[in-house]
């Protein structure tokens, strides 16, 4: 019998009517990053209390319906003002524990180095409360591993960490006297301050210098300098002054940081399209593998839906074609989108129907993007197209009628009120007989919000991904004309065409109508982009960062 892990065992067990608290390491702020106990932990808690920087990271894996309390750190001021609604986190934890509740507190990076957690659970084990800890990605390494700098090489260099806001003369000669590497977590504008104090302490001035801000998000930058001119990078850069200060950064001081070894190890800041706000004009369910796919290029993608899906006005024609379908009128089902899958998926499920209805009927869909609806239906398609995912595609691989081999001549075909006739005519002329049915209207979205049609029209996207003319015309439509300095990815000649058009300028223009060949060819782009900056010498920057206005380089 294997050896159950540790990893999967349930969280701890209430004693005494007591609940339990699961403290749990956030990481640095890439969701990623999450450990495979993390999430499973998450997905139990009753009550979530997270640190605001980490609370978007670690609620998506929480349950419907968990309480997340707002987290507000007591002070002396507001201790001495006897405000009410002001609690610690101890206090939230223990009140939530005493309920009966099993309770997740989320820090950043990693438990073992939060000293409030420690406190925290210290108090669980004065009152008997069952607690576990999931360690997640300590800032001071996961930021420093994303920035592209080691901390340690083959001869084993020694590393010292450092709180620059806690450390004392002692602290700073100790870390002053080594010749190994110095990670030292402060903020932006105590940046030169500390690299003062590691000077003073007897590090050298020439000593190399990284300062990472925002590390392993989208937001992260980083600079490269010396103990010594890092003040003067910053002010020659116009990094400071700024109302951004206070934000935390990781700097690495030592060798390990040398400018020539950080150009070939940054990974994460040289990805294609590193920052870039890319605009999805589709809705959340089919804009959901796009999106991750754009998010491995370091892309920020925006969802925006254009089209709006809704039931045909008429449902009769819909009705009779599905229950025609079970009494074995058709050969043939043919699904052109994963809309069409959902409607007759719906419909199904209103007549009490499963996968099993299609049993003896042959069932083709026009991609892999349907053909996975369907899977995940319980349905196997018989036929994807083996070349162009397209109608063309479909019609290229579809047999003709053969009256000795198909005991029935007619195609089940249910569609978009909009669809084109393509297929239709391509059926027919191959002998088959088509049930062409409206399964869903599609319509107008609402415009999106105000900010976002202003970041449209105002070049504040980087790139916007069109995967049909129609997204092109309803885009326009609801928010308005992307900027000129906004890339504009085409998925094939009509939707570049429309584009054009409009007055856009078509930037790239995918190999294949494919929204994943698309993303490729908008991440090739931002590549071949980013390399002729690196050989001119230039900065490597988003098309944003040209609208007029827009600062140099942003640090946020």
């Amino acid at each position: 019998m294997s050896p159950t892990s540790p990893t999967t065992s349930p969280a701890p067990a209430a004693v005494f009517g007591h609940g339990s608290v699961t403290f749990l390491g956030a990481g640095p702020g890439d969701p990623g990053l999450l450990t495979l106990r993390a999430v499973e932990a998450l997905a139990g808690a009753d009550v979530l209390i997270a640190e605001p920087e980490v609370l978007d990271v670690v609620r998506c894996h929480a349950r419907a319906g968990v309480s997340t309390p707002e987290l507000t750190i007591v002070d002396e001021a507001s201790t001495t003002a006897v405000v009410p609604v002001l609690r610690d986190a101890t206090n939230l934890v223990m009140e939530a524990a005493r309920g009966g509740k099993r309770v997740v507190r989320a820090v950043t990076g990693d438990p073992g180095l939060d000293g409030n957690a420690g406190q925290e659970m210290l108090a669980c084990a004065a009152e008997g409360i069952p607690f576990e800890v999931v360690p997640g990605v300590a800032t001071a390494v996961g930021v420093p591993a994303y920035a592209g700098v080691p901390l340690r090489d083959a001869q084993g260099t020694d590393v010292r960490f450092v709180d620059a806001r806690t450390a004392d003369d002692r602290c700073w000669t100790e870390v002053g006297a080594s010749d190994g590497t110095v990670v030292v977590s402060t903020s932006l504008d105590a940046v030169a301050a500390a690299a003062g104090e590691l000077v003073a302490a007897g590090r050298k001035p020439d000593t190399p210098l990284t300062v990472t801000i925002g590390g392993t998000t989208t937001r992260q930058r980083t600079w490269t300098a010396t103990l010594g001119t890092i003040a003067q990078v910053f002010k020659q850069g116009k990094v400071l002054p700024s109302p951004e200060g206070h934000r935390p950064v990781i700097a690495v001081v030592g060798e390990r940081s040398a400018p020539a070894q950080r150009d070939q190890l940054a990974w994460f800041e040289s990805k294609p399209l590193f920052g870039w706000r890319v605009l999805v004009p589709r809705t959340k369910e089919q804009a959901a593998s796009l999106s991750d796919q754009l998010r491995s290029y370091g892309a920020v993608p925006h969802e925006v839906p254009t089209i709006a899906v809704e039931p045909p006005r008429t449902p009769q024609q819909m009705e009779r074609a599905v229950k025609g379908l079970v009494t074995g009128r058709y050969e043939w089902i043919a699904f052109t989108s994963v809309n069409a899958v959902k409607a007759v998926r719906e419909k199904f499920e209103e007549y009490g129907l499963d996968a099993r209805a299609f049993a003896g009927i042959k069932v083709a869909a026009v991609g892999e993007q349907t053909a996975a609806a369907l899977v995940d239906f319980g349905v196997k398609p018989d036929l994807v197209p083996s070349g162009e995912q397209s109608a063309a595609g479909l019609l290229e691989d579809w047999p003709p009628y053969d009256p000795v081999f198909d005991p029935i001549d007619r195609v089940f075909l249910p569609r978009a009120d909009i669809a084109t006739e393509t297929l239709v005519a391509g059926l027919i002329e191959l002998g088959w007989e088509v049930d062409d049915v409206t399964a869903y209207r599609t319509v107008r979205a609402s415009p999106p919000p105000a900010d976002t049609r202003e970041a449209i029209k105002g070049g504040g996207f980087d790139a916007v991904l069109f995967t049909s003319s129609s997204t092109v015309r309803n885009l326009v439509g609801i928010a308005g004309k992307p900027h000129n300095v906004t890339v504009i990815a085409c998925i094939g000649p009509a939707t570049a065409k429309t584009a054009e058009e409009h007055g856009l300028r078509v930037d790239v223009l995918s190999p294949e109508p494919s929204v994943h060949k698309l993303a490729e060819a908008l991440a090739d782009f931002g590549l071949r982009r980013r390399a002729a900056a690196l050989e001119a010498g230039d900065p490597v920057t988003r098309p944003s960062e040209r609208r007029p206005g827009a600062r140099r380089r942003r640090t946020t």
